[in-house]
């Protein structure tokens, strides 16, 4: 898969002559809902003998359009841009175009974004969610764009996706993962939740109890899970492990002591800091305790151990 970074106005040269099928959002987690609109479009560029493209964005459009000073709204993703081109890839995206999101980019009226970005891409065809906007929502979304098109080009929206008559959606994966409901996330996503971290050197208290463990710091935009202790594989250079996480305080050893995210990688003695992981969440053991001696700890860490591997051998 080709990726093209773009800052608007864009140079015409970057884009590839190839006519394409364009899918379009932002496509945080690139979950159930937005793999129906790239099996859509996979299935029209097959028909028409086209290659698939897709556009994204560096950052949500909120950095540009929340004006409250401080906010972080649009900030904390479910998939960075490396983390979506691959997700894409495996879907059968031939170009991936990561468009700069701007205020100069937002100023775009709909049919400059129809010229610039549909147009200007050589797109025979549009397939995006029913609730995609490229401009004001009243004027500048799915059910106006067939209009707009003026036959350039034809348009296909895709109804939701529901999963317990729950609306199959980014803000919802995005909470469930903030309370630690990581089982209902991977439901949404289709596939275990990935985070990317550094390991870096901890209080080295849980070799002491016997559950050695490495310590990671997220990027400052990836979101992060609630507190809990959770089923993860962790892969070290190529190797995936198997592993239990805890996301928490360590309360045991005091109160008020900051969040911090530990795998205990099971089976596996070698040093791994300043290394580049991956960390899959597969399932919730449990919420964090505050045992009452430290034997009851480790107690239930055996405890924990065990049903994790238990339920990689179930899967």
């Amino acid at each position: 898969m080709k990726i093209i970074k773009m800052r608007h106005p864009y140079q015409s040269d970057l884009i590839p002559n190839d006519e394409v099928v364009l899918a379009l959002g932002f496509f945080d987690g690139v979950h159930r809902g937005h793999q129906e609109v790239l099996k859509k479009a996979r299935m029209v560029a097959e028909e028409k003998n086209l290659k698939l493209a897709a556009m994204t964005f560096d950052h949500h459009p909120s950095v540009v359009f929340n004006h409250r000073r401080g906010s972080t709204i649009g900030t904390k993703y479910l998939t960075s841009v490396e983390r979506k081109a691959t997700l894409m890839d495996d879907l059968g995206v031939d170009v991936l175009y990561v468009v700069n999101f701007t205020s100069l980019f937002a100023k775009q009226n709909p049919e400059e974004f129809i010229q610039n970005y549909i147009i200007g891409l050589h797109a025979k065809s549009v397939v995006a969610g029913f609730d995609y906007t490229f401009g004001p929502q009243e004027t500048a979304n799915m059910t106006t764009l067939p209009v707009l098109s003026n036959g350039r080009f034809d348009v296909y929206s895709i109804n939701p996706v529901q999963q317990d008559l729950v609306k199959v959606s980014s803000t919802q994966t995005r909470d469930w993962i903030i309370d630690g409901d990581i089982d209902s996330a991977n439901e949404f996503l289709g596939y275990p939740f990935e985070t990317k971290g550094l390991v870096v050197h901890g209080e080295a208290r849980g070799r002491t109890l016997g559950f050695p463990t490495a310590n990671i710091i997220s990027d400052i935009n990836q979101i992060t899970l609630g507190i809990g202790i959770y089923v993860a594989e962790i892969k070290i250079g190529s190797q995936w492990y198997h592993a239990m996480a805890s996301v928490g305080r360590n309360v045991v050893f005091g109160d008020g002591r900051p969040v911090t995210t530990e795998i205990n990688i099971l089976d596996f003695n070698g040093e791994v800091y300043g290394e580049t992981v991956k960390i899959r969440w597969y399932h919730r053991l449990r919420g964090e305790e505050k045992f009452a001696s430290v034997e009851d700890l480790i107690n239930q860490l055996n405890v924990d151990e065990q049903n994790t591997r238990d339920f990689f051998k179930k899967l």
